[in-house]
């Protein structure tokens, strides 16, 4: 299990990987480059695509395209023509611009594309949980306010069998469990499943938990913020096993490759100490590695 840099250059702030099964591609966010990038890993090819505002998290759609959550609300990218185009704004009454943006989202086995918010500064838990979904006739799209009480949402996956939702509060130190009914959408039973400590001045400090995903065998995998290390967590939310890296801020794994096992990792950049920035390894750069056990195959946006 060597951990192995990728050649790629580092991103300010890198979130929401997704292996796209068809393009054999890794995509990914850099929210504070303001970009949606993809590598593909057999050609060497990086492309790059600007956005108007932060991307906070993306998934794959049908056709070549690409859902986005950006800091007002859900767009779609042609990566074929760069064309960014509008399915849904926020409610403005929700969802303070100024205050809040778009962050960690995945789609569910339905094809809903979820995304959570996160708010600044962190006066309030104003962030919250919001869930696009295409309407029948594919021209139009709702959007629901699914939960909230958070301050930066981050974590989001799904089990295998569709049963349960994990949404984590990053500042908290906290990942939460849902009840989740596939058919309608429905989040029910919030509860605390995984608490991690705080830091503590002269304590060790594992760091908290940012982005996730889930293995077949149901493994929560999350991306310790601060910690330097990625955890993997039984569905008891046991630690099955801590791995190292060489970056103090990882920020989400994905799982990619032809068979699904190899564990990507993004990382942050932005606002880091200048050795950091000047390692070996400098904060921000992105990171895989091979894993025995097979990641999920990554949902596609519905329309």
């Amino acid at each position: 299990m060597t951990l192995q840099r990728l050649p790629l250059p580092p991103s300010e702030l890198g979130e929401s990987p997704f292996w796209h099964p068809e393009e054999k591609s890794l995509y990914w966010c850099d929210i504070q480059g303001h970009t949606v990038n993809a590598w593909n890993p057999a050609t060497g090819e990086h492309r790059q695509w600007k956005t108007p505002s932060e991307p906070g998290c993306c998934a794959p759609a049908a056709g070549g395209k690409i859902v986005i959550g950006l800091r007002d609300g859900f767009y779609q990218l042609d990566i074929a023509t760069s064309e960014l185009n509008l399915l849904a704004l926020l409610p403005p009454a929700k969802h303070d611009t100024a205050r809040l943006r778009l962050n960690d989202g995945r789609c569910d086995a339905a094809g809903r594309f979820w995304a959570g918010s996160m708010v600044t500064p962190r006066t309030a838990p104003d962030a919250v949980l919001w869930c696009l979904e295409a309407a029948v006739d594919g021209t139009s799209y709702t959007v629901r306010h699914m939960a909230g009480d958070n301050f930066t949402a981050n974590g989001l996956a799904f089990s295998p069998d569709n049963r349960v939702m994990y949404w984590s509060n990053t500042p908290e130190h906290r990942i939460d469990r849902f009840d989740f009914d596939l058919a309608t959408g429905a989040i029910t039973n919030r509860r605390r499943w995984v608490q991690f400590d705080r830091k503590v001045d002269g304590q060790p400090y594992g760091g908290r938990p940012d982005g996730a995903a889930v293995d077949v065998e149901g493994n929560y995998w999350v991306a310790m913020y601060e910690g330097a290390c990625v955890m993997q967590l039984s569905p008891a939310g046991k630690v099955l096993q801590r791995i190292a890296v060489p970056v103090q801020c990882p920020t989400m794994v994905c799982f990619g490759g032809e068979d699904l096992r190899t564990l990507y990792i993004t990382s942050a950049r932005a606002g880091r100490p200048q050795a950091e920035l000047e390692a070996p390894d400098p904060a921000g750069a992105l990171f895989s590695m091979w894993v025995k056990v097979q990641g999920l195959t990554v949902n596609l946006f519905k329309e």
